[in-house]
C-alpha cells in the first residue's frame, strides 16, 4: 500500500476486502450501497476482460477485482476530478497493472479500447433524467444523480459496442426506469437474462432493479428472488451483511 497526499475534504476507507482502500471526499459524491449490490451481482469469468462505465471513485473495479480472477479492468469516468482521484485509489493499492482509469466522455470508449472485444460491461449510471428542476452542470453530484453529460441510451449503446458476442451487461437503476431500460437493451442487442429487485424492506416496494444481459443472445429472461436491505428492526438482513463481508452483529 502506498502513501498517498489527501486533499481537501478527503478521506481513505477501508473496503475491508484484500487490504483494498478507496479515497472519497465527503464533498463530492462518495459510493454507495448500489454499487456494493451490483458487484455482489455480477458474474465474472476468469481472466475477464472488463469495462466500468461512469465509475465515479473507482469502487466497482476495485470490488470486481477483490472477488475475482480478471485479466483488466477499465474505468471510464468523464469528471476530471473524480477520475484523478479514483486514480490515485488505483495507485495507491499497488493496481496499475490490472485497473487503469480514463477521463474521458464514455460515447467515445470504443473507438478508444476496442469494439466487440469485452467480455463484461458494468454501470451504474446518473438515474434520474434531465429536466426535473434546475441543475448545477458542474455539481459532482447532479452529474452522477442526473442524465447530464450522458443518457440512459447512450450507457447501453456504448455497452453494447464494446461487448463481444455472448458478453455480459450487468447494470442497477431504479425500477420506474424499467421499461425504457428493457427497449433499449434489445434495441441494441442486450437481450434481458436475470432481473433482481432490492427492497428497503419486505413490505416495501423495490428502489432498485439490478439487470443482466448478454449480447446476441437468445430471449430468457430469469427472476431472483427479490433483496431485502433491512429488517423490520432496522438492522441488516443476513444477505446484506453476507454481500458486504460484514459479521452480524
Amino acid at each position: 500500500m502506498k502513501n498517498v497526499v489527501l486533499k481537501e475534504n478527503e478521506r481513505i476507507d477501508d473496503l475491508k476486502l484484500k487490504g483494498l482502500k478507496i479515497i472519497q471526499n465527503t464533498d463530492g459524491f462518495c459510493f454507495g450501497m448500489d454499487a456494493v449490490l451490483l458487484s455482489s451481482f455480477c458474474e465474472i469469468r476468469k481472466n475477464a476482460t472488463i469495462v466500468d462505465l461512469g465509475t465515479g471513485t473507482g469502487i466497482i473495479p476495485l470490488l470486481i477485482w477483490g472477488k475475482n480472477q480478471v485479466k483488466k479492468i477499465y474505468g471510464i469516468e468523464i469528471q476530471e476530478e473524480v477520475a484523478q482521484m479514483a486514480k490515485r485509489t488505483v495507485e495507491m493499492n499497488n493496481l496499475e497493472d490490472s485497473i487503469q482509469i480514463i477521463n474521458m466522455d464514455l460515447n467515445n470508449a470504443p473507438e478508444k479500447l476496442g469494439i466487440n472485444i469485452f467480455d463484461t460491461v458494468i454501470s451504474n449510471p446518473p438515474y434520474m433524467l434531465q429536466g426535473g428542476g434546475i441543475i448545477n452542470p458542474e455539481d459532482k453530484k447532479a452529474i452522477s444523480r442526473h442524465e447530464i453529460t450522458c443518457t440512459l441510451e447512450d450507457v447501453i449503446r456504448t455497452g453494447s459496442r464494446l461487448l463481444k458476442h455472448n458478453g455480459s451487461f450487468f447494470m442497477v437503476h431504479r425500477p420506474h426506469r424499467i421499461v425504457d431500460i428493457f427497449c433499449l437493451l434489445r434495441e441494441y442487442k442486450l437481450e434481458p437474462k436475470k432481473i433482481r429487485f432490492v427492497h428497503p424492506k419486505v413490505e416495501d416496494k423495490p428502489n432498485l432493479v439490478l439487470i443482466k444481459s448478454v449480447k446476441a443472445s437468445k430471449p430468457e429472461l430469469k427472476f431472483e428472488k427479490p433483496l431485502y436491505v433491512y429488517n423490520d428492526d432496522g438492522t441488516y438482513t443476513e444477505e446484506i451483511y453476507k454481500i458486504y463481508g460484514m459479521e452480524k452483529r
